[in-house]
C-alpha cells in the first residue's frame, strides 16, 4: 500500500492526519479509563437487547478492515477486537451478530502467552431475536486469563442487514452514482460487524475502507486520511463510543468548510443549497453550546446530507451528523434538527444511557439542551413556540394510546425480544425534557442548572450511566434539595417520573411564547365554528408573515378537529392552499393530511403532486396511511404504482403493507423505520395542551410488550418525525 498522505481536499471527517503510532486504547495517553468509576452503571447491568457476555470483558479497541463492493452490494473484510477478560474461567466470547452476516473464519492471538501467531477458533451462531443472533466463540482456555489482552479476528461478509442501506444511483439525489450508508441506532450495527451491541460498552476504533475509484468514504471518526493511489480511506476514533455510533457513508460526496471545525458534505447537486442554508450557523451554535455545557469534546462537527431514503431525520454520529436532505426545504426544522444533534455531542454521545430502557437520558437531556441553545441564540419566544408544537404532539399521542400505556414511561421495561428501536417515541423526548425542566426548576435558577449540567458532563464524560447516576449526582450537587426531600415530593416523586405511565407530572411555563402562540389559537377558534369566518375578520391574520412553526401549529390543531364541515374546507382551501403550495414540505404535508382526512376532492391533485415529488419515509408514509384509512385507497394504490420505482425497496415494502394489509415484515426494517412516526388511522379527539401545572399520574405495574409498541407505531400523530 502506498504511503498515506494528507490531502486536505479529500479528507473525510477532519483535517488531522492519522497518528503514526498504532491504535490508541481507552485508558492510554491520558484518555478516559473504561474501568469502574463514578459513571459506571450499577452492577449487575442487564441489557435484554444484547445476546453478548459484555460484562465478562473490557473492550479496549477494535479495528475494521472493509472492502465495499457496490456491484453485489456487499462489504467484506475483517474485524479485530482487543479484549481483556475481567472474570475467571471465561471460556466463551459471545458477540451480537445477525443472520445477514456471513462468518468465514475466526482466530485468536494472545500476545505474550505463547499465542503470538493466530489460532483458529470454533464458533457457532444461535438465534436470539428477530433483530439479531448470537455468535458464540470458544476461547483457548489455557491462554485466557483476567487482565491479559487477547485479540480476536473475525472475517466476514455483510449481505442485506438492517444497518446497511445500499442505494442504486436512481435513488440518490444526483442519480449518477450509487451510495451506501449505515444506520446503527438502536441495535442494527450487529448486522454491520459482530460486536457488544449495547450502549453500556464504549471503546475507541480504527477503520480501513477500500472503495472503487470516484467514491468518497466518511465515518464517524475524529481523524482520517486517504491514499488516492490505493483508493484506501483510514479512520481513527480516538474517543470511546458505543457500537451504535459507528457509522459509514460512501458515494459521490463533496464538501465545503462552513467553520473552523465544521464542514458540510453532500452530493454535488445538493452542496450549494446545504451550504447556503447553514452558512456560518454551525460554529455559532457550537459556541453557544460550549458556553452552556462546557467544551465540545469531539473535535470535528461535520454534517453530511443524505438522500431521501435515509430512514430518519437525523442521527448524531460523533464528528459526523447524518441528516436527510429533504429537511433542507424548511429552514426552521433544519435549525432545530441540527441543533438537537449538536446537543447530543454532550448528552447521548459523551454521556450515554447504559441501556435502551432509559433512552430518555440521551434524548430528554438533548432536547432540553437544544432548547437552551435556541433560547440563547433566538430568544425565549421562538423556543416556547417550538416546544408547544412538540408538547401538543405528545398529548395527541397520549389521547390515542391512553394514560396507562407502559410505553409512556421514562424507564420502559420491555420484554426480551422487543426491538428497542420501537421505543423511539415522543415520551422519550418530551416527557424526558419535562423531567429535566423540572430538575432545572428545582435548582432555582436556569444558569445554576447550566452549571450543574456542565459539571455532570465533566464527571461522566465517555461513560454510560443509568438514571440513578443522574439523580444521585443532582442531589449531591444540590444538597439543600436532598435535605428537603424533593425526590419524594407528593405527586412529583422522582420514582413517579421514571416509572409512572401517562403525561408528565409537570410542564414548564411557556407563556413567554404567547405573542407567537395566541394568534395561532385565535385563528383556530375562528375556523372551528360550524360556519366559515368572514373575510374581514380573517384579513387580520397574515399567514404569509407567520413562521413555519406557527403555521404547523395551526394546521396540527386543525387536524385535531378534523373532519370539518365541507364549506369550512372550501373556505380554508380558498384562503390558504395557494399560499401553502409555495411553502415547505412540513407545511404542505399537514395541509394535505387535512385534505385527505376531510375527503376534500378539489385539492386531491395537490396530494398526487406531493407524493410524486417526495420519496422519503417522513413525507410519504403519513399520507398513505391517511389515504388508506379513508375512502381514497384506490388513489393511494394508483400513486404507488406510478412512483414505486423511485422508492427505496424498504419503503416500498412498508407502503405495500399499508396498502395491501400484508403481515410480512420488511427485511431491512428492524431499526431505522421504527424511528419514523406514522399518523393515526383515524382523526384524534380534540384536546388542548395545558402547561405549567401538576398532573396526577397513575402507576400500574406493566412492561412494554411487542403489541404495545406496535400500537405506538399504528396510533401516533400528525407528522411529528423523531430525531436521532
Amino acid at each position: 500500500m502506498a504511503e498515506l498522505h494528507q490531502t486536505p481536499t479529500s479528507l473525510c471527517c477532519c483535517r488531522k492526519s492519522l497518528p503514526v503510532s498504532g491504535a490508541l486504547c481507552v485508558g492510554e495517553s491520558g484518555r478516559p479509563s473504561a474501568g469502574p468509576g463514578p459513571g459506571s452503571p450499577r452492577s449487575p447491568l442487564v441489557d435484554v437487547a444484547s445476546a453478548s457476555n459484555f460484562r465478562c470483558f473490557q473492550l479496549r479497541h477494535f479495528h475494521l478492515d472493509l472492502r465495499l463492493n457496490f456491484a453485489v452490494k456487499e462489504m467484506s473484510g475483517w474485524l479485530v477486537l482487543d479484549l481483556v477478560p475481567v472474570q475467571l474461567g471465561v471460556c466463551t466470547l459471545v458477540l451480537d451478530s445477525h443472520p445477514s452476516l456471513l462468518i468465514h473464519s475466526i482466530d485468536c492471538k494472545v500476545p505474550g502467552a505463547g499465542l503470538d501467531e493466530p489460532v483458529s477458533l470454533t464458533y457457532r451462531v444461535d438465534p436470539f431475536t428477530d433483530y439479531g443472533s448470537s455468535l458464540n466463540i470458544s476461547l483457548p482456555t489455557a491462554a485466557v486469563k483476567p487482565g491479559r489482552l487477547i485479540q480476536i479476528t473475525v472475517r466476514y461478509t455483510t449481505t442485506d442487514g438492517p444497518a446497511i442501506w445500499w442505494l442504486d444511483s436512481e435513488l440518490t439525489c444526483g442519480q449518477t452514482r450509487p451510495l451506501v450508508f449505515t444506520q446503527g441506532h438502536s441495535v442494527c450495527n450487529r448486522s454491520f460487524f459482530p460486536c457488544f451491541d449495547t450502549p453500556a460498552v464504549k471503546s475507541t476504533y480504527t477503520a480501513t475502507v477500500r472503495v472503487p475509484d470516484g467514491v468518497t468514504v466518511l465515518m464517524s471518526a475524529s481523524r482520517s486520511s486517504y491514499s488516492k493511489r490505493d483508493r484506501v480511506f483510514q479512520f481513527s476514533m480516538e474517543f470511546p463510543v458505543p457500537s451504535y455510533l459507528v457509522a459509514l457513508v460512501a458515494g459521490e460526496l463533496q464538501h465545503v468548510d462552513v467553520g473552523p471545525r465544521s464542514r458540510v458534505w453532500a452530493e454535488p447537486c445538493l452542496l450549494s443549497c446545504a451550504v447556503k442554508k447553514l452558512g456560518g450557523s454551525v460554529e455559532r451554535w457550537l459556541g453557544v453550546a460550549e458556553d452552556l455545557f462546557g467544551p465540545y469534546l469531539w473535535g470535528r462537527c461535520d454534517i453530511v446530507f443524505l438522500p431521501p431514503s435515509f430512514p430518519i431525520v437525523a442521527m448524531e454520529n460523533p464528528c459526523l451528523t447524518f441528516i436527510i436532505a429533504s429537511i433542507l426545504e424548511s429552514s426552521e426544522f433544519l435549525l432545530i434538527d441540527v441543533i438537537h444533534e449538536i446537543a447530543h455531542g454532550w448528552f447521548g454521545n459523551a454521556v450515554t444511557n447504559a441501556t435502551w430502557e432509559e433512552m430518555w437520558l440521551s434524548e430528554g437531556l438533548a432536547t432540553y439542551a437544544q432548547r437552551r441553545i435556541t433560547t440563547e441564540a433566538y430568544g425565549e419566544a421562538f423556543t416556547c413556540l417550538e416546544t408547544v408544537v412538540r408538547l401538543d404532539a405528545l398529548h395527541r399521542q397520549l389521547r390515542l394510546l391512553g394514560d396507562n400505556n407502559p410505553v409512556s414511561k421514562l424507564q420502559v421495561k420491555f420484554e426480551p425480544g422487543v426491538n428497542p428501536s420501537t421505543l423511539m417515541n415522543l415520551f422519550t423526548y418530551e416527557k424526558g425534557f419535562c423531567f429535566v425542566s423540572y430538575l432545572s426548576e428545582l435548582s432555582g435558577d436556569v444558569r445554576r442548572f447550566d452549571c450543574f449540567l456542565r459539571d455532570y458532563i465533566s464527571e461522566f464524560k465517555f461513560k454510560s450511566v443509568v438514571a440513578q447516576d443522574l439523580i444521585d449526582y443532582f442531589l449531591g450537587y444540590f444538597p439543600e434539595l436532598k435535605d428537603a426531600a424533593v425526590a419524594q415530593r407528593e405527586g412529583l416523586e422522582f420514582e413517579r417520573w421514571l416509572s409512572g405511565c401517562g403525561p408528565p407530572p409537570y410542564e414548564p411555563d411557556l407563556s413567554a411564547g404567547g405573542a407567537l402562540i395566541r394568534p395561532v389559537q385565535d385563528l383556530c377558534d375562528l375556523w372551528r365554528s360550524t360556519d366559515p369566518p368572514d373575510l374581514q375578520t380573517l384579513s387580520t391574520f397574515d399567514l404569509s408573515a407567520w413562521s413555519t412553526f406557527q403555521i404547523v401549529l395551526f394546521l396540527d390543531r386543525m387536524l385535531d378537529h378534523s373532519p370539518l364541515p365541507h364549506d369550512v374546507m372550501v373556505s380554508l382551501s380558498g384562503c390558504y392552499s395557494s399560499l401553502f403550495d409555495g411553502l415547505n414540505a412540513e407545511v404542505q404535508i399537514r395541509w394535505l393530511q387535512m385534505v385527505v382526512r376531510n375527503t376534500f376532492y378539489p385539492d386531491l391533485p395537490r396530494v398526487r403532486a406531493f407524493l410524486h415529488k417526495h420519496t422519503s419515509r417522513m413525507y410519504t408514509v403519513p399520507l398513505y396511511e391517511d389515504l388508506v384509512a379513508g375512502v381514497m385507497k384506490c388513489v393511494a394504490v394508483e400513486i404507488f404504482y406510478q412512483t414505486q420505482r423511485r422508492l427505496h425497496p424498504n419503503l416500498r415494502r412498508t407502503l405495500q403493507q399499508i396498502l395491501f394489509q400484508t403481515s410480512s415484515v420488511p427485511t431491512n426494517q428492524n431499526g431505522p423505520s421504527a424511528l419514523s412516526v406514522i399518523p393515526p388511522a383515524s382523526p384524534p379527539p380534540s384536546s388542548t395542551a395545558v402547561f405549567g401545572h401538576r398532573r396526577d399520574v397513575r402507576m400500574p405495574v406493566a412492561t412494554a410488550t411487542a403489541a404495545d409498541l406496535n400500537t405506538v407505531r399504528r396510533k401516533s400523530f400528525t407528522p411529528e418525525i423523531l430525531k436521532g
